[in-house]
């Protein structure tokens, strides 16, 4: 790597790691929401109902043909609309500390592969190896619960949905990517397109119980959920992305399991079991792996 290159690297590497932390915020928030009665679609509309209002005002002067573009519908329905629905009632049924594991932990994989398939981007071998100690971390979360275990029994439906939630954004990840879009044009599109999807089937159909919680908490859910994760998160992973790639975004980003799993002990009252514990060490390290910068040579 020249020096000239070194800013925008580090620039990547930053935007990546803000967004971890986000994302660790923005899924210990939801598990809160549970606390206080509101449901996912709680949630889930006041994440894009607030983005919406906040973006609207700024998507008049979209480039002309964008509402009409499908690779932008596709992108808003995938990342959006389905990723959220996914994400918000898996982590509604599953401690925390499993969104960050399935959720985050998955990505490096999951893109990989995705990358691999759709972009022809081939993994380095020795990346391989982070890979491999992420999908141990994986196992020794999943194993209790594929084992029958009585604790994972009552998670094992809110991880299939994690785990599917995590397919979505991957793919997500990856058509970004391919297409390329402009940063701003998509942050934009993406919240207002899934907004005027969701919230009249939200309206209309789907269970509400905003009236249970405190207008402490629907304003905290609002804020830092709509403008946030929803904008700052987004054009932080998508500059990230634009920088290091999908694959090197998803394996930073794979850091979000040790974050939620450690703050998730005091601040929600989640147990740290071994299993977990063992979880956590090998996400973390094998995302260390997986993301380090290759000498010039193998790269």
């Amino acid at each position: 790597m020249n020096a000239t290159s070194r800013p925008s690297a580090l620039q990547g590497y930053l935007a990546a790691l803000a967004t971890a932390l986000i994302w660790a915020g923005f899924m210990l928030l939801a598990r809160v929401a549970g606390q206080h009665a509101l449901t996912s679609w709680d949630v889930v509309a006041l994440r894009l109902g607030t983005a919406a209002l906040v973006l609207l005002p700024l998507s008049l002067n979209l480039p002309p043909g964008t509402w009409r573009n499908p690779r932008l519908w596709g992108l808003s329905l995938t990342g959006g609309f389905l990723f959220l629905n996914l994400v918000y009632a898996g982590l509604s049924r599953a401690p925390a500390a499993h969104g960050g594991v399935f959720l985050s932990g998955l990505q490096p994989f999951m893109i990989t592969i995705l990358a691999w398939w759709l972009l022809g981007a081939r993994p380095a071998r020795e990346r391989l190896w982070g890979l491999l100690a992420i999908m141990l971390g994986v196992g020794c979360v999943a194993g209790p619960q594929l084992l029958g275990s009585p604790a994972g029994e009552s998670t094992l439906g809110g991880d299939v949905l994690l785990v599917c939630a995590s397919l979505a954004w991957a793919t997500y990840s990856v058509m970004v990517r391919k297409w390329v879009f402009d940063v701003w044009v998509l942050t934009r599109f993406l919240a207002v397109a899934s907004a005027l999807v969701y919230l009249p089937i939200y309206l209309l159909w789907l269970p509400k119980n905003l009236s249970a919680a405190p207008w402490s908490m629907l304003a905290l859910q609002a804020v830092y959920q709509g403008v946030i994760t929803t904008i700052v998160a987004m054009l932080l992973f998508l500059r990230a992305i634009s920088i290091l790639g999908p694959e090197r975004t998803g394996a930073i980003v794979a850091i979000v399991p040790v974050v939620v799993g450690l703050a998730a002990v005091p601040l929600l009252g989640e147990p740290l079991t071994l299993w977990l514990i063992g979880g956590l060490v090998l996400v973390s390290g094998g995302a260390y792996l997986a993301a380090r910068p290759l000498p010039q040579h193998q790269r």
